[in-house]
């Protein structure tokens, strides 16, 4: 008996090995559709299921898309679902997955249709639909981003959810980094935040972006949107100048990086303007100290900054003039008063 065993090993091995390499071959053949044959296999010969339930699922599929080619998609819809359900180690998975969810997109069920593809994806990264479906999430993102109102039952209208949509936009790009929509995600990531009104948000967002992929084309783009984000939160210059600073340097690298861009003029004037609400500041707390204070040192130490700040400006001449009141007003102070002499008392006798 022992000896029976011993000399079975070896074939029940090869065996195995070889439904390995037959499994591996079904799941890496491409299921191809034409009107005249249905569903066909391509690159292999099996489904990953065992005969009879194999027909079963092709006639399934079959049927799906004769559904679907006849009008007929809710139909459709649910059986591709129903397959990927009761078949999720077959061939026909993914592609029951995917067609559903394309289904379920045009219907505007965002929510349902993301996640299905995210399924593909996911559970069948060798897909060769997995370009495609990323495009494919990317405009569900960019729908609710914009504002489509997603469909419940594919019928009744729902709400707005940028929010969502941001999300989705992120799971796009855990999904593929490396893909050639992570940059413009990261963009539309940096539109999203800024349609709610969360600069902060965006602003990540856009760092994110000239990081991780400083050579994108959208890099001029990244470089613009931050600086001008960083201009919006400008208050004037009686208040914290963090964003101003801020603003001018992604102005000026701007400037260096791409000096031929379409967006020079308007990044010239954006950084004039941060540039003279900067000088500004400095002239308004050196007014402080110079006024309110009479501390001469500390105000001349801002007016000069004022100058640095923009020396070719109208607030570097204000600084210039400001600086030489206070010249006149410390030599003042420290000329000693010269006392008046007193008349002399003059005293009649009578």
């Amino acid at each position: 008996m022992l000896n029976f065993i011993a000399r079975a090993l070896p074939r029940i091995a090869i065996l195995g090995l070889a439904s390995a390499i037959l499994a591996s071959t079904a799941l890496h053949a491409d299921l191809v559709w034409t009107p005249a044959t249905g569903w066909k296999a391509e690159g292999g010969m099996l489904s990953g299921l065992i005969v009879e339930e194999g027909r079963n699922a092709l006639d399934s599929m079959n049927k799906a898309r004769a559904d679907e080619e006849n009008g007929k998609r809710t139909s459709a819809m649910k059986l591709y679902e129903s397959i990927a359900k009761k078949y999720p180690n077959s061939i026909y998975a993914p592609e029951a997955f995917y067609r559903a969810a394309r289904l379920r997109m045009e219907r505007r069920q965002y929510s349902k249709s993301f996640n299905e593809f995210q399924n593909v994806v996911t559970r069948y990264p060798n897909s060769p639909h997995f370009n495609a479906i990323i495009g494919d999430q990317y405009r569900i993102a960019n729908a609710l981003v914009e504002g489509k109102r997603p469909r419940y039952f594919g019928i009744i209208p729902g709400f707005k959810n940028r929010s969502r949509g941001i999300e989705y936009f992120e799971k796009i790009l855990e999904t593929a980094p490396y893909s050639d929509y992570a940059p413009i995600t990261l963009m539309s990531i940096a539109r999203g935040h800024q349609k709610l009104d969360q600069p902060d948000e965006a602003i990540d967002a856009l760092d994110r972006m000239i990081n991780n992929y400083p050579q994108s084309l959208l890099a001029p783009d990244a470089y613009f949107k931050l600086a001008e984000t960083h201009a919006s939160l400008v208050q004037g210059p009686y208040y914290d100048q963090a964003s101003t600073r801020q603003a001018i340097t992604y102005f000026e690298d701007f400037l260096i990086l791409f000096p031929t861009d379409v967006n020079v003029p308007a990044v010239d004037k954006g950084l004039v303007d941060v540039r003279t609400t900067f000088s500004e500041s400095k002239i308004k707390i050196g007014d402080f100290y110079f006024y309110k204070r009479d501390n001469y040192k500390a105000a001349r130490v801002f007016y000069n900054e004022a100058i640095t700040a923009y020396p070719d400006s109208a607030t570097a001449v204000d600084a210039r003039k400001r600086l030489a009141e206070v010249d006149a007003a410390e030599k003042k102070a420290k000329t000693p008063d010269v006392p008046r002499s007193k008349p002399k008392r003059s005293f009649w006798l009578f």
